[in-house]
Protein backbone atom coordinates (compact mmCIF):
# COMPACT_ATOMS: atom_id res chain seq x y z
CA UNK A 1 0.00 0.00 0.00
CA UNK A 2 1.30 3.43 -0.83
CA UNK A 3 2.56 5.70 1.20
CA UNK A 4 0.71 8.91 1.81
CA UNK A 5 3.32 11.11 3.97
CA UNK A 6 3.37 14.32 2.85
CA UNK A 7 5.43 17.36 3.59
CA UNK A 8 3.45 20.61 3.51
CA UNK A 9 4.80 24.02 4.58
CA UNK A 10 7.46 22.17 6.63
CA UNK A 11 5.39 20.36 8.61
CA UNK A 12 4.97 15.99 8.47
CA UNK A 13 1.27 15.32 7.68
CA UNK A 14 -0.05 11.36 7.70
CA UNK A 15 -1.93 12.20 4.46
CA UNK A 16 -2.12 15.34 1.92
CA UNK A 17 -5.96 15.28 2.19
CA UNK A 18 -6.69 18.39 4.51
CA UNK A 19 -9.89 19.86 5.49
CA UNK A 20 -10.35 23.44 4.09
CA UNK A 21 -11.22 26.55 6.21
CA UNK A 22 -15.19 25.61 7.15
CA UNK A 23 -17.23 25.26 9.88
CA UNK A 24 -16.24 21.98 10.24
CA UNK A 25 -13.29 23.38 12.44
CA UNK A 26 -16.10 24.91 15.07
CA UNK A 27 -16.61 21.82 16.75
CA UNK A 28 -13.69 19.72 17.52
CA UNK A 29 -15.13 16.24 17.90
CA UNK A 30 -16.32 16.93 13.89
CA UNK A 31 -12.70 17.79 13.38
CA UNK A 32 -11.93 14.61 15.05
CA UNK A 33 -13.98 12.41 13.52
CA UNK A 34 -12.20 14.21 10.11
CA UNK A 35 -8.70 13.59 11.67
CA UNK A 36 -9.68 9.59 12.23
CA UNK A 37 -10.82 9.00 8.54
CA UNK A 38 -7.51 10.44 7.38
CA UNK A 39 -7.04 14.42 7.01
CA UNK A 40 -3.47 15.11 7.32
CA UNK A 41 -4.46 18.90 8.72
CA UNK A 42 -7.31 20.87 9.45
CA UNK A 43 -7.42 24.77 8.72
CA UNK A 44 -9.85 26.51 10.78
CA UNK A 45 -12.60 28.85 9.29
CA UNK A 46 -11.60 32.40 8.59
CA UNK A 47 -11.09 35.37 11.37
CA UNK A 48 -12.26 38.16 8.36
CA UNK A 49 -10.18 41.31 8.89
CA UNK A 50 -13.85 43.50 8.56
CA UNK A 51 -14.88 41.84 11.44
CA UNK A 52 -11.69 42.39 14.17
CA UNK A 53 -11.81 46.41 12.46
CA UNK A 54 -15.56 46.28 13.61
CA UNK A 55 -14.78 45.15 17.22
CA UNK A 56 -11.49 47.23 17.67
CA UNK A 57 -14.01 50.48 16.68
CA UNK A 58 -16.81 49.32 18.64
CA UNK A 59 -14.11 48.99 21.67
CA UNK A 60 -13.19 52.62 20.74
CA UNK A 61 -16.36 54.21 20.13
CA UNK A 62 -17.51 53.11 23.70
CA UNK A 63 -14.57 54.52 25.39
CA UNK A 64 -14.58 57.71 23.43
CA UNK A 65 -18.85 58.58 24.48
CA UNK A 66 -17.48 57.88 28.37
CA UNK A 67 -14.84 59.82 28.38
CA UNK A 68 -15.69 62.53 30.48
CA UNK A 69 -18.42 60.96 32.32
CA UNK A 70 -18.40 59.55 36.03
CA UNK A 71 -15.36 57.39 36.31
CA UNK A 72 -17.65 55.80 39.43
CA UNK A 73 -20.37 54.56 37.48
CA UNK A 74 -20.49 50.76 37.12
CA UNK A 75 -23.06 50.91 34.47
CA UNK A 76 -20.55 52.39 31.84
CA UNK A 77 -18.06 49.07 32.28
CA UNK A 78 -17.56 47.78 28.89
CA UNK A 79 -20.16 45.08 27.98
CA UNK A 80 -18.69 41.32 28.14
CA UNK A 81 -19.10 40.95 24.01
CA UNK A 82 -16.89 44.55 23.16
CA UNK A 83 -13.95 42.34 23.20
CA UNK A 84 -15.32 38.73 22.12
CA UNK A 85 -14.69 37.88 18.82
CA UNK A 86 -10.67 37.31 19.00
CA UNK A 87 -11.22 35.79 22.30
CA UNK A 88 -13.90 33.35 21.39
CA UNK A 89 -11.77 32.51 18.01
CA UNK A 90 -8.80 31.67 20.00
CA UNK A 91 -10.29 29.74 22.59
CA UNK A 92 -11.68 27.47 19.44
CA UNK A 93 -7.72 27.21 18.24
CA UNK A 94 -6.96 26.01 21.67
CA UNK A 95 -9.40 23.68 21.86
CA UNK A 96 -8.66 22.43 18.40
CA UNK A 97 -4.72 21.82 19.17
CA UNK A 98 -6.04 20.09 22.57
CA UNK A 99 -7.78 17.80 20.94
CA UNK A 100 -6.46 17.04 17.77
CA UNK A 101 -3.23 14.79 16.70
CA UNK A 102 -2.64 16.57 13.60
CA UNK A 103 -1.62 20.19 12.40
CA UNK A 104 -4.05 22.96 13.21
CA UNK A 105 -3.61 25.83 10.80
CA UNK A 106 -5.46 29.61 12.08
CA UNK A 107 -6.87 31.40 8.66
CA UNK A 108 -6.63 35.32 8.75
CA UNK A 109 -8.67 36.90 5.41
CA UNK A 110 -7.53 39.87 4.72
CA UNK A 111 -7.03 42.60 2.22
CA UNK A 112 -5.00 45.76 4.05
CA UNK A 113 -2.10 45.92 6.40
CA UNK A 114 -3.02 47.36 9.53
CA UNK A 115 -3.48 46.77 13.07
CA UNK A 116 -5.90 43.68 12.83
CA UNK A 117 -2.73 42.05 11.79
CA UNK A 118 -1.47 41.49 15.17
CA UNK A 119 -3.95 38.67 15.55
CA UNK A 120 -1.42 36.72 13.57
CA UNK A 121 1.15 36.73 16.28
CA UNK A 122 -1.96 36.02 18.70
CA UNK A 123 -2.80 32.98 16.82
CA UNK A 124 1.07 31.54 16.52
CA UNK A 125 0.81 31.89 20.26
CA UNK A 126 -1.89 29.86 20.62
CA UNK A 127 -0.90 27.07 19.37
CA UNK A 128 -1.21 27.04 15.18
CA UNK A 129 1.00 25.30 13.45
CA UNK A 130 0.78 27.09 10.63
CA UNK A 131 -1.02 30.25 9.28
CA UNK A 132 -3.02 30.72 5.80
CA UNK A 133 -3.77 34.08 4.86
CA UNK A 134 -6.45 34.13 2.43
CA UNK A 135 -6.19 36.67 -0.40
CA UNK A 136 -9.83 37.50 -1.05
CA UNK A 137 -10.54 40.71 -2.66
CA UNK A 138 -13.26 42.15 -4.34
CA UNK A 139 -11.83 45.08 -6.55
CA UNK A 140 -14.36 48.09 -7.02
CA UNK A 141 -12.77 51.05 -7.58
CA UNK A 142 -11.90 52.17 -10.75
CA UNK A 143 -8.77 54.28 -9.59
CA UNK A 144 -7.10 50.93 -7.98
CA UNK A 145 -5.39 49.36 -10.72
CA UNK A 146 -4.54 45.70 -10.65
CA UNK A 147 -0.85 46.24 -9.60
CA UNK A 148 -2.23 48.77 -6.73
CA UNK A 149 -3.95 45.73 -5.57
CA UNK A 150 -1.24 43.08 -5.55
CA UNK A 151 1.19 45.91 -4.21
CA UNK A 152 -0.83 46.01 -1.58
CA UNK A 153 -1.41 42.42 -0.87
CA UNK A 154 2.31 41.92 -0.91
CA UNK A 155 2.42 44.53 1.68
CA UNK A 156 0.08 42.44 3.95
CA UNK A 157 1.45 39.20 3.08
CA UNK A 158 5.39 40.23 4.45
CA UNK A 159 3.74 42.23 7.43
CA UNK A 160 2.00 38.77 8.68
CA UNK A 161 5.48 36.82 7.63
CA UNK A 162 7.54 39.27 9.52
CA UNK A 163 5.19 39.12 12.83
CA UNK A 164 4.67 35.22 13.17
CA UNK A 165 7.81 32.42 13.62
CA UNK A 166 4.94 29.73 12.28
CA UNK A 167 4.80 29.38 8.39
CA UNK A 168 2.33 31.24 6.21
CA UNK A 169 0.54 30.13 2.82
CA UNK A 170 -1.50 31.80 1.16
CA UNK A 171 -4.85 31.39 -0.22
CA UNK A 172 -5.26 33.12 -3.93
CA UNK A 173 -7.68 33.74 -6.38
CA UNK A 174 -7.67 33.14 -9.63
CA UNK A 175 -8.09 36.43 -10.80
CA UNK A 176 -4.77 37.14 -11.39
CA UNK A 177 -2.98 38.68 -15.33
CA UNK A 178 -0.05 36.38 -14.21
CA UNK A 179 -0.21 33.99 -11.30
CA UNK A 180 3.54 33.04 -11.45
CA UNK A 181 4.98 36.14 -11.37
CA UNK A 182 2.97 37.12 -8.03
CA UNK A 183 3.39 33.66 -6.69
CA UNK A 184 7.38 34.69 -7.30
CA UNK A 185 6.71 37.98 -5.41
CA UNK A 186 4.98 35.90 -2.60
CA UNK A 187 8.05 33.67 -2.10
CA UNK A 188 10.04 36.38 -1.57
CA UNK A 189 8.82 37.87 1.02
CA UNK A 190 8.90 34.78 3.17
CA UNK A 191 5.39 32.87 2.22
CA UNK A 192 5.91 29.06 2.61
CA UNK A 193 3.23 27.71 0.24
CA UNK A 194 0.03 29.15 -1.63
CA UNK A 195 -3.17 27.41 -2.22
CA UNK A 196 -5.55 27.69 -5.03
CA UNK A 197 -8.30 29.03 -5.10
CA UNK A 198 -10.61 30.72 -2.83
CA UNK A 199 -14.05 31.08 -4.27
CA UNK A 200 -15.98 34.31 -4.08
CA UNK A 201 -19.66 33.55 -3.02
CA UNK A 202 -21.62 35.22 -6.48
CA UNK A 203 -25.08 36.80 -5.11
CA UNK A 204 -27.79 36.95 -7.33
CA UNK A 205 -30.39 38.53 -8.49
CA UNK A 206 -34.07 37.92 -7.54
CA UNK A 207 -36.29 39.20 -10.87
CA UNK A 208 -39.68 39.18 -8.61
CA UNK A 209 -38.30 40.69 -5.49
CA UNK A 210 -35.87 43.08 -7.28
CA UNK A 211 -33.32 42.48 -4.40
CA UNK A 212 -29.63 41.03 -4.65
CA UNK A 213 -29.78 37.89 -2.77
CA UNK A 214 -27.05 35.68 -1.13
CA UNK A 215 -26.40 32.30 -2.44
CA UNK A 216 -23.60 29.17 -0.77
CA UNK A 217 -23.59 27.11 -3.57
CA UNK A 218 -20.91 24.07 -2.82
CA UNK A 219 -18.29 23.49 -5.45
CA UNK A 220 -18.46 20.63 -8.12
CA UNK A 221 -16.16 18.83 -9.57
CA UNK A 222 -16.62 21.28 -12.67
CA UNK A 223 -14.53 23.92 -10.85
CA UNK A 224 -11.69 21.28 -10.30
CA UNK A 225 -9.88 21.68 -13.94
CA UNK A 226 -8.96 25.87 -13.45
CA UNK A 227 -7.06 24.97 -10.04
CA UNK A 228 -4.87 21.90 -12.38
CA UNK A 229 -4.05 24.13 -15.22
CA UNK A 230 -2.86 26.99 -12.00
CA UNK A 231 -1.17 23.49 -10.69
CA UNK A 232 0.59 22.39 -13.60
CA UNK A 233 1.97 25.78 -13.91
CA UNK A 234 3.54 26.68 -10.79
CA UNK A 235 4.89 23.09 -10.06
CA UNK A 236 7.64 24.10 -12.73
CA UNK A 237 7.70 27.45 -11.59
CA UNK A 238 7.83 27.81 -7.70
CA UNK A 239 9.30 25.65 -5.17
CA UNK A 240 6.37 26.39 -2.42
CA UNK A 241 3.95 23.85 -1.13
CA UNK A 242 1.20 23.74 -3.58
CA UNK A 243 -2.43 23.23 -2.54
CA UNK A 244 -5.67 22.66 -3.99
CA UNK A 245 -9.05 23.86 -2.60
CA UNK A 246 -12.35 23.38 -4.77
CA UNK A 247 -13.69 20.77 -7.02
CA UNK A 248 -12.00 17.69 -5.16
CA UNK A 249 -14.82 14.93 -4.60
CA UNK A 250 -13.36 11.74 -5.10
CA UNK A 251 -10.14 9.98 -4.49
CA UNK A 252 -9.96 10.22 -8.28
CA UNK A 253 -9.85 13.78 -7.65
CA UNK A 254 -7.34 14.01 -5.65
CA UNK A 255 -4.97 12.07 -7.88
CA UNK A 256 -5.24 14.27 -10.70
CA UNK A 257 -4.30 17.21 -8.11
CA UNK A 258 -1.22 15.67 -7.13
CA UNK A 259 -0.58 14.30 -10.67
CA UNK A 260 -0.73 18.94 -11.66
CA UNK A 261 1.26 19.34 -8.52
CA UNK A 262 -0.20 19.50 -5.51
CA UNK A 263 1.53 18.77 -1.81
CA UNK A 264 -1.64 18.68 -0.17
CA UNK A 265 -5.81 19.08 -1.19
CA UNK A 266 -8.36 20.95 0.73
CA UNK A 267 -11.36 19.70 0.96
CA UNK A 268 -14.94 21.57 2.91
CA UNK A 269 -18.03 21.44 0.42
CA UNK A 270 -17.62 17.19 -0.27
CA UNK A 271 -17.41 17.42 3.91
CA UNK A 272 -20.16 19.47 4.19
CA UNK A 273 -22.86 17.27 2.03
CA UNK A 274 -21.63 13.73 3.02
CA UNK A 275 -19.88 14.34 6.46
CA UNK A 276 -16.49 13.92 8.29
CA UNK A 277 -16.04 10.41 7.30
CA UNK A 278 -16.31 11.21 3.79
CA UNK A 279 -12.51 11.65 3.92
CA UNK A 280 -11.61 7.69 4.41
CA UNK A 281 -13.16 7.25 0.98
CA UNK A 282 -11.24 10.21 -0.56
CA UNK A 283 -8.08 8.32 1.06
CA UNK A 284 -9.40 4.85 -0.06
CA UNK A 285 -10.02 6.15 -3.52
CA UNK A 286 -6.41 7.82 -3.27
CA UNK A 287 -4.85 4.50 -2.23
CA UNK A 288 -6.39 2.65 -5.02
CA UNK A 289 -5.16 4.78 -8.03
CA UNK A 290 -1.74 5.04 -6.64
CA UNK A 291 -1.37 1.38 -5.68
CA UNK A 292 -2.77 0.65 -9.13
CA UNK A 293 -0.34 2.50 -11.08
CA UNK A 294 2.56 1.37 -9.10
CA UNK A 295 3.12 4.61 -6.68
CA UNK A 296 4.89 3.77 -3.91
CA UNK A 297 4.07 6.95 -2.40
CA UNK A 298 1.85 9.92 -3.30
CA UNK A 299 5.19 12.23 -3.55
CA UNK A 300 6.57 10.05 -6.45
CA UNK A 301 3.16 11.26 -8.51
CA UNK A 302 3.83 14.57 -7.67
CA UNK A 303 4.00 16.76 -10.44
CA UNK A 304 4.10 14.09 -13.19
CA UNK A 305 1.70 15.35 -15.76
CA UNK A 306 2.96 19.14 -15.03
CA UNK A 307 3.79 21.35 -17.75
CA UNK A 308 7.15 20.26 -18.22
CA UNK A 309 6.52 16.88 -17.66
CA UNK A 310 3.34 16.06 -19.35
CA UNK A 311 3.74 14.02 -22.56
CA UNK A 312 1.78 17.00 -24.35
CA UNK A 313 2.74 20.19 -22.04
CA UNK A 314 0.86 22.28 -25.36
CA UNK A 315 -2.51 20.97 -23.54
CA UNK A 316 -1.71 23.37 -20.56
CA UNK A 317 -1.33 26.12 -23.30
CA UNK A 318 -2.76 28.22 -26.23
CA UNK A 319 -2.56 25.03 -28.35
CA UNK A 320 -4.97 23.31 -26.51
CA UNK A 321 -7.35 26.08 -27.13
CA UNK A 322 -7.23 25.86 -30.82
CA UNK A 323 -7.03 21.77 -30.48
CA UNK A 324 -10.16 21.59 -29.05
CA UNK A 325 -12.19 23.82 -30.60
CA UNK A 326 -10.27 21.83 -34.31
CA UNK A 327 -12.62 18.56 -32.34
CA UNK A 328 -15.73 20.15 -32.17
CA UNK A 329 -16.78 18.98 -35.39
CA UNK A 330 -16.02 15.84 -35.13
CA UNK A 331 -17.95 15.44 -31.40
CA UNK A 332 -21.09 17.30 -32.75
CA UNK A 333 -23.42 14.76 -33.24
CA UNK A 334 -26.57 17.03 -35.29
CA UNK A 335 -23.82 17.96 -37.90
CA UNK A 336 -23.58 13.95 -38.78
CA UNK A 337 -28.16 14.44 -38.99
CA UNK A 338 -29.06 13.88 -42.55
Amino acid sequence: MADLTTSWLGLTLKSPLVVAASPISRDPEVAAAAADAGAGAIVMHSLFEEQLIEEQMAAHRFMDSHTDTNAEARSFLPAATVFSLDDAYLTELASLCQRLDIPVVASLNGTTPGGWVKYAAQLADTGASALELNLYDVATLAVESGADVESRQIELVASVVSGVQIPVTVKLTPFHASLPAFVHRLEQVGVRGVTVFNRFYEPTVDLDALEVRRTLTPSTAADLPLRLHALAVLSTSSELSLGCSGGVHSGEDVARAILCGAHVVQVASALMEHGPAHLAKLRSGLLHWLDGKGYATSAEARGVLNLERAPDPTAWTRMNYIRTLEGWRDRSSWRTRP
